[in-house]
This record gives C-alpha cells, sequence and structure tokens, in this order.
C-alpha cells in the first residue's frame, strides 16, 4: 500500500515542480524592441532587432482559431499593433495593453454592425491564483488576451516598453 502512496507524492511533487521551477531571466538593462506572439505554437517572443532575446509560453482565448472580430468571440486577434499603456493595479497579474481594435477593424466591425470588442492585453495569473503558476499552459482560458506566468509577465514588463511594436500571427 505504500507504494501507490509514494507514487501519488512524487507525482504531486512533479507537478509543482513544473509549475515553479525558475528560468533563466533576461539581465537587467535589456530593453525588447519587437514583439511577436506565434499563436499556433503558443509562444510570445521578444526580440532586439533581429536577435531572439527570450521565449514565453502562452495561453490565448478559449477560441483561438482565426482572428478576433466580435467582442467575446474568445479569438486572439492577429495583425500588427503596439503596446500603448499598462496597468500595475489589473485583475491579473500586470498587464500590458494591445493596441486593438485598429481604426480599419472597427470600421469593418461597424459594417457588420458588431463590437469589435476591445482591452485586450499580454497578462499574468488572475490575482490570487498565482500559484498554479505554469498549470495555466496546459488550456486556452482568456477571453483573447496573451496568457503567461507571474514570473513571465514581471521580466516582459521590465523589458518591453510602450510603443513597442507587436505582431501577432496565426
Amino acid at each position: 500500500m505504500r507504494y501507490p502512496i509514494s507514487l501519488v507524492l512524487l507525482l504531486i511533487a512533479a507537478v509543482i515542480a513544473y509549475a515553479h521551477w525558475p528560468l533563466e531571466g533576461l539581465p537587467e538593462g535589456v530593453t525588447a524592441n519587437r514583439v511577436v506572439v506565434l499563436k499556433s505554437e503558443r509562444r510570445l517572443q521578444l526580440y532586439r532587432g533581429e536577435t531572439l532575446l527570450r521565449e514565453y509560453r502562452v495561453s490565448l482565448g478559449f477560441n483561438p482559431v482565426g482572428t478576433k472580430e466580435i467582442e467575446g468571440d474568445g479569438k486572439t486577434p492577429e495583425g500588427s499593433y503596439v503596446i500603448d499603456k499598462r496597468n500595475p493595479k489589473s485583475q491579473y497579474h500586470l498587464s500590458l495593453h494591445i493596441s486593438y481594435p485598429t481604426a480599419e477593424q472597427v470600421t469593418k466591425a461597424k459594417v457588420k454592425g458588431v463590437n469589435p470588442g476591445g482591452l485586450i492585453m499580454i497578462h499574468g495569473i488572475r490575482n490570487g491564483l498565482g500559484a498554479i503558476g505554469r498549470l495555466h499552459l496546459l488550456t486556452d482560458w482568456t477571453a483573447g488576451c496573451v496568457a503567461v506566468t507571474n514570473e513571465d509577465i514581471e521580466e516582459i514588463w521590465r523589458v518591453v516598453p510602450n510603443g513597442t511594436p507587436i505582431e501577432i500571427k496565426a
């Protein structure tokens, strides 16, 4: 009987280690000048020029295939945007606002008679739930945002200034 209990405890320890194992961060003073999100790969990449600085695993909107067109569709937008502001007091651990929708996307939505949505962010885990760590990456769960771990958003927050271009690709 001890063997199965030991196995369960070992499995629990492995899950906790996976969720919180520290990764090597970017050095102080590094600044990214471009962000790329590869939706199909669930990756966010930070670049300085053509040099890849760091890559992060992400969760996307709960219905991630295709580009966002309507508020509430659960899709993460696709296209070229800018990180235009930040919210240190967000419902999620820090958030960087993505300039979705563009004027063209607003016009297309008006023609269709729909609301294109907005408030698309790169953010950490919902406040109070940070202990789940990387386990949030097991599914797409946001309303259309790009979610990373709290440790990752702290680093991204530090190295990505407002005005940084972001390209979100299928």
